[in-house]
């Protein structure tokens, strides 16, 4: 069930101050977590309505695990919770900012910091695409 409300209409929609969060045909809004202090992305997760409401209500970042197809309440089972400071949707409602304050250590499976550990170099001898750290 989606307890937010659809838009009226398109300036209600992108001008109005109700939230009217767009979900995708999957029923997911990508949530793009995003360290409140540092301003560094830390993870693009996705949300449905209900892991929505639930971050709103706890305060902490609750997602929706596409791989495992339930609800991820991070830091739950790892300790890496992050505590929500603020939430933004962009001009359509599709798309979502959560700034957090990241606890109990990194917030990547990996162990480190972020997700975002990597940076597209360009190609190399072989004409592949390849990454650095």
């Amino acid at each position: 069930m989606n307890p937010f409300p659809p838009p009226s209409n398109k300036k209600a929609l992108e001008e109005g101050l109700v939230f009217t969060p767009k979900f995708d045909a999957d029923g997911l809004v990508p949530a793009m977590a995003i360290d409140a202090a540092t301003k560094e992305p830390l993870m693009l997760a996705y949300m449905n309505a209900e892991s929505l409401r639930m971050t709103l209500e706890l305060g902490e970042a609750v997602y929706w695990s596409r791989s495992r197809q339930e609800i991820w309440h991070k830091g739950k089972t790892s300790g890496q919770v992050q505590r929500v400071v603020e939430i933004r949707t962009d001009c359509d409602q599709d798309a979502l900012v959560v700034y957090v304050e990241q606890l109990g250590g990194g917030c990547c499976h990996t162990g480190r910091n972020d997700c975002f550990y990597r940076k597209v170099a360009g190609r190399d001898a072989e004409g592949r695409v390849s990454l650095e750290f």
